[in-house]
């Protein structure tokens, strides 16, 4: 929604192509409210200075588990205050906001609905004029283009733990009793994208309406709560080792990007290599054939090296890095970063 001038709402759209991850700020009257923001804060501090607007809120959805968010930064860095549902139980500096609690911002009202269903903690906001019209939504993971959020990512992690049985059948009836009960013309803005491990089937659109999502998702159609929960546990893709890591780390607050980037140790090419030690090598197939370390394993930079870094690599265990040359290395350091790995680097080297 961008109406035109300054003293009119505007939500900007952030994407990451690698993660499939929508994050948003929220303008009006020169204040920015973020949702669901990603690991680096960077992008939004420049778009907030761009705007001559300031950062007073940050909203998460729910403890992602594919991303590390930058809540914890952003509110150290800014003073801005930190949105989220009780249920989170979260261990950062917060203000609760669930059902029935409202965010004031300029002209319009922030509303915040549970939706448990992808997790027991997730909530949409729901974004009110003035004039009491109900114009947007930013639904995290429990509604996206398409598709709804994966029930089977809580069952062993958490402050609250549910069975995917459980959480599907939340998830029948959030979306029947709260999202299905919107104005069609309501706007919906989404956490993640086609390529994200937290829906089976999302379209290829980053947006949408309630009214489209009405006639073509398949979770809005006509269906008993049995057949619902069937279809929504079944055929969910794999989950990496990082997934429950991620959780836990959003709960407690992650440290700031910058800094635990820069804490990698980097690596003479001649330093002796600890033995038992995992061995990323991102050099092209091509080079990584005509010679490489002793069980490297080779993972090469592309659209979704987060997700297999954290596929391969389990939470807690140490792990070279290898690149060809110094931007490639900074580039998956910061890759790495995404997913809270970086911590795990036992350095990072040239080839």
């Amino acid at each position: 929604l961008k109406r035109g001038t300054e003293n009119f709402m505007v939500i900007e759209h952030f994407y990451d192509q690698g993660l499939a991850h929508g994050s948003y700020a929220i303008m009006e009257d020169s204040k920015i409210i973020l949702v669901d923001p990603a690991r680096d804060p960077q992008p939004y501090f420049d778009y907030a200075q761009s705007n001559a607007a300031t950062i007073v809120g940050v909203i998460e959805t729910h403890p992602h588990a594919d991303f590390i968010s930058s809540h914890a930064e952003i509110r150290r860095r800014t003073g801005a205050t930190i949105y989220v549902s009780k249920l989170v139980d979260a261990e950062y500096e917060h203000t609760s906001f669930d059902e029935g609690d409202v965010i004031e911002l300029g002209a319009v009202q922030l509303r915040a609905i549970n939706t448990p269903g992808h997790s027991p903690d997730s909530i949409y906001i729901l974004v009110v004029e003035r004039s009491g019209k109900e114009t947007a939504i930013f639904t995290g993971d429990t509604l996206f283009v398409g598709d709804v959020g994966r029930p089977d990512l809580r069952e062993n992690v958490g402050n609250l733990k549910a069975k995917k049985e459980e959480l599907a059948r939340a998830m029948y009836h959030s979306t029947r009793q709260k999202l299905m009960t919107l104005p069609p013309h309501v706007t919906v803005y989404p956490a993640h994208g086609p390529g994200s491990l937290c829906g089976k089937s999302m379209s290829s659109d980053l947006t949408s309406t309630i009214g489209k999502e009405l006639r073509e998702n398949y979770a809005f159609q006509p269906i008993d709560e049995s057949a619902f929960v069937k279809a929504l546990t079944a055929d969910q893709p794999f989950v990496p080792k990082y997934f429950e890591f991620d959780v836990q780390l959003n709960k407690k607050g992650a440290p700031d990007y910058e800094t635990s980037v820069a804490a990698v140790p980097r690596l003479s090419n001649d330093t002796p290599l600890e033995q038992g030690i995992t061995i990323i090598d991102t050099r092209p197939h091509e080079e990584f054939k005509k010679g490489h370390l002793l069980g490297a394993i080779n993972l090469q930079d592309g659209g979704k090296f987060e997700t297999w870094r954290g596929a391969i690599v389990s939470p807690g265990e140490s792990f070279y890095l290898i690149a060809e040359t110094e931007e490639t290395l900074d580039k998956l350091i910061r890759k790495t970063a995404k997913i809270g790995y970086e911590a795990f680097i036992k350095g990072a080297l040239l080839t």
